[in-house]
């Protein structure tokens, strides 16, 4: 750790949990005041750690923090993306400290985007303020930092089709990922992509009682139950017809090598306390958590969920699925395809209607360019070993758009963990990964303007 990290370690601890403080939930609209309040913090710490031209820019939706540093054009430029909107923090009682409250434990803070995304993105802020006060800078740098991520990046696309002249760089740089471990550092090369569905079944025009009408009408949960069982057979295979056609199926070479890193698969089932694991047949977990698509149901509901009994049959039933893209399937065929099989799939007496929320495009990212040799070059010096290249489960949708509006590949260098509980009760982020994380970014730099020379 550089001296300058370890004598601030405490003020930038202080600092993000000021920030985590902010319930900046993006999908809720009652908390669009919170979504303005961290906007305006993060532009604050951009401008005293030493940017220039800082804007909090309004879009249709969230506003982007912009900032930069130009100390030359003959430099190489890296963008730096990341997001300070988070995931609502419900269910409240799982929680075991209040989400909105940092709380540091064994050595880690728990807090809601303490990993996704606010603890990684601020080391970035920290890294660029330890460099300035240093003057270490070794490339000009440009913050891009959004509140809708966690909504699909509604509006990005429209940001940076108006900003493009601005957003010229050589490459985007993105923590929102995560690695092995803290002994076994890896870089992301690869990202799912999405489709995200919601399923609103219809049947009698309003609430029955299930004395009087039941077995004489179709009952809307009974029929999102057969509905939503009917996606996938008992091998966890999709059912959707044409679901696979454009799946890229790797050669054995490929899996042979990814096969190489770490995992303890007795320790991964206790962790997560499971008996046993689950999933496409002929794959191991790593690979059904990074090259394979999937399908799962995030949520159902209908009727009547209160304490105690009501006997009703209700008018109408609601699901959100959520489904993993792998390279060649394309989020918007994807969705069609779900949908019209479910339309096949919804009984006589049910009228469905089935609503696209937002989607992504699987990402693979080259391992023999200079921007990811520096980020190899950066672990390797921090962490004393050099990093694996590993796909991750997850969707950054952005990061297909970077390429396609921006011609720029990004480089993704995560350092969460798998239980960091992202999305979840209790998520956290290790003290250990937020400061290493800050030495690694500011390693990137100094690697990246030598090979960029």
């Amino acid at each position: 750790m550089t001296k300058y990290i370890e004598e601030n370690k405490d003020r930038f601890l202080s600092e993000l949990f000021d920030l985590l403080r902010i319930p900046s939930v993006s999908t809720d609209v009652e908390y669009q005041p919170d979504i303005k309040k961290a906007a305006a913090f993060i532009a604050h710490k951009l401008t005293e750690a030493g940017a220039d031209k800082v804007e909090i820019c309004p879009t249709k939706g969230n506003p982007v923090v912009y900032g930069e540093k130009i100390i030359d054009s003959s430099l190489p430029t890296v963008i730096v993306y990341g997001h300070y909107d988070v995931q609502p923090a419900d269910p409240l009682d799982l929680w075991d400290t209040p989400p909105f409250e940092p709380t540091i434990k064994n050595d880690s803070i728990y807090a809601r985007g303490a990993s996704d995304d606010k603890g990684q993105m601020y080391m970035h802020i920290k890294a660029f303020e330890s460099m300035m006060k240093n003057n270490t800078l070794a490339c000009n740098v440009k913050f891009m930092l959004e509140g809708e991520e966690e909504i699909g990046s509604v509006n990005l696309g429209d940001f940076i089709r108006e900003r493009k002249e601005d957003l010229k760089a050589d490459v985007i740089l993105i923590s929102d990922t995560g690695m092995i471990s803290v002994d076994t550092p890896s870089i992301t090369v690869g990202l799912r992509g999405l489709s995200y569905m919601e399923l609103e079944l219809t049947g009698p025009n309003r609430d029955l009682h299930s004395g009087m009408y039941g077995g004489a009408v179709q009952n809307p949960l009974n029929a999102l139950s057969e509905v939503l069982a009917a996606l996938k057979d008992k091998d966890g295979h999709i059912t959707i017809p044409g679901f696979y056609d454009k799946v890229e199926v790797l050669t054995e070479e490929e899996r042979a090598k990814m096969a190489k890193a770490p995992f303890d698969l007795d320790a991964y089932k206790k962790a997560l306390d499971i008996d046993k694991e689950f999933g496409e047949k002929g794959f191991s977990t790593n690979e059904r958590t990074s090259i394979r698509p999937t399908l799962d149901i995030n949520g159902m509901w209908g009727g009547y969920i209160g304490e105690g009994a009501k006997t009703v049959i209700p008018s109408k039933a609601y699901a959100k699925v959520s489904m993993r893209l792998v390279p060649h399937q394309s989020w918007e065929e994807i969705s069609d395809l779900f949908a019209k099989h479910v339309e096949s799939l919804v009984p006589d007496g049910i009228k469905v209607k089935v609503t696209a929320h937002h989607g992504g495009t699987p990402v693979v990212i080259p391992t023999n360019s200079t921007e990811y040799q520096a980020a190899n070059d950066a672990y390797a010096e921090a962490f004393g070993k050099e990093p694996i290249p590993v796909r991750s489960g997850g969707s950054i949708p952005i990061v297909a758009l970077f390429k396609e509006e921006l011609g720029l590949d990004s480089v993704m260098m995560g350092f969460g963990l798998d239980s960091d509980a992202i999305h979840s009760p209790n998520e956290k982020f290790g003290i250990f990964n937020f400061l290493k994380g800050i030495e690694t970014i500011e390693l990137f730099y100094k690697h990246y303007a030598k090979l960029k020379k």
